[in-house]
């Protein structure tokens, strides 16, 4: 009790305030003349605007967290997607791949693209199967779209292939539509070259281009790509004949390794013949 009588003699003044504005307050409220309800009108307005100043404080506080929860959730949800996108696109691939793998009357061996080169001379790719699982020098790699190149090189889990966008590369191919044979050769840039292809020949844009099977290396009827431009060399006896790949290098992921050896009676007759001549 005396520590109460204390404060109070210690804000005396602050007391007495308090006192007489309650005390006039309660007049005015007691009060029912004219200027006085004005005034009390005036004040119980005033009063609601403090109010309502004073209530935004707490309600921008909560917003501000309200809107940090929302963009965590806008970051959490934007993750989801990308992953769903991403799982929805390799599914797609898988199924290309389990379509092609139906289809072709060979072992396929699977495999993902590990690294890979595509602004040299010789561009390779590295994948992620080697000897362990079946695969040796010269087997053709594809994938769903149509040829990607054969493998060059070797070790017990990983494998580089050679592409066809390689200047080393040679395959034998035909025109799907007029069954005309040429050599699938690179020289650098996006397209290859089909060689060999007379000025004679019936090749036009749009022709489909895959795999003749006439050369050692790879079966036949596996898309190679469409020709984008034939035209007659200027002086020469041959077209010059450029393919669009159906393979998307950019964006190869995925690859089959054709687990088929050479035929090497086949391919010692032709060179026994070949030495003859």
């Amino acid at each position: 009790m005396q520590r109460l009588f204390n404060i109070i003699r210690d804000f005396k003044e602050y007391v007495v305030l308090a006192l007489l504005i309650v005390a006039s307050l309660l007049l005015l409220s007691l009060n029912d003349n004219t200027q006085v309800r004005a005034i009390r009108s005036y004040t119980v307005a005033l009063v609601g605007v403090l109010q309502d100043a004073v209530s935004v404080l707490p309600n921008f506080f909560a917003l501000q967290r309200e809107n940090e929860l929302l963009r965590q959730l806008n970051v959490n949800l934007s993750d989801e997607v990308s992953r769903l996108r991403e799982a929805r696109l390799e599914n797609i691939r898988l199924r290309e791949l389990l379509g092609l793998k139906e289809r072709l009357p060979f072992r396929l061996v699977p495999a993902d693209v590990v690294g890979k080169s595509l602004h040299l001379q010789r561009n390779t790719i590295t994948i992620n199967a080697g000897s362990a699982d079946g695969i040796s020098p010269d087997m053709p790699i594809i994938c769903e779209t149509g040829l990607v190149g054969r493998i060059v090189a070797t070790s017990s889990r990983y494998s580089i292939g050679r592409l066809v966008l390689n200047v080393d590369s040679r395959a034998s191919a035909k025109v799907q539509r007029s069954r005309i044979v040429g050599i699938l050769a690179w020289e650098g840039g996006e397209l290859l070259q089909l060689r060999n292809v007379s000025r004679m020949d019936d090749v036009v844009p749009g022709d489909l281009v895959i795999t003749s099977g006439y050369g050692s290396m790879f079966p036949p009827n596996i898309k190679i790509g469409i020709v984008a431009l034939a035209e007659d060399e200027k002086g020469g006896l041959f077209k010059r004949v450029l393919i669009k790949p159906s393979v998307d290098f950019t964006a190869l992921e995925q690859v089959f390794v054709i687990a088929a050896t050479v035929d090497s009676e086949r391919v010692a007759l032709e060179e026994t013949y070949s030495k003859r001549k």
